[in-house]
């Protein structure tokens, strides 16, 4: 059977990831991986363990001091990582 109308790799997966709960878990995970461009190196040494659950970002972090600071720049992170994402993926940032 021949199509008539022919679309692109990317249009075929843009159309699979958009259905269910694909897309939410790729955007989740890219949130997740996001968090090292925005904070940068310095701040990514401190960070052990990182992972988005339920639109919310945990970030664990051997820094007291640097947890208290986080928490001050946690909504100006939020909207970074979602401007960069081009979607309102995450809610919220716990720093454990």
């Amino acid at each position: 059977m021949k199509r008539t109308d022919p679309i692109s790799i990317r249009q075929l997966i843009d159309k699979v990831m958009l259905e269910g709960e694909t897309r939410e878990t790729v955007m989740q995970q890219r949130a997740s991986y996001m968090w090292t461009e925005v904070v940068g190196p310095g701040v990514n040494r401190f960070t052990f363990r990182r992972y988005v659950e339920r639109g919310v970002l945990h970030v664990y972090i051997t820094s007291a001091s640097l947890k208290n600071d986080l928490a001050f720049l946690r909504h100006n992170i939020i909207k970074e990582i979602n401007g960069r994402l081009g979607a309102e993926v995450l809610s919220d940032i716990v720093i454990h």
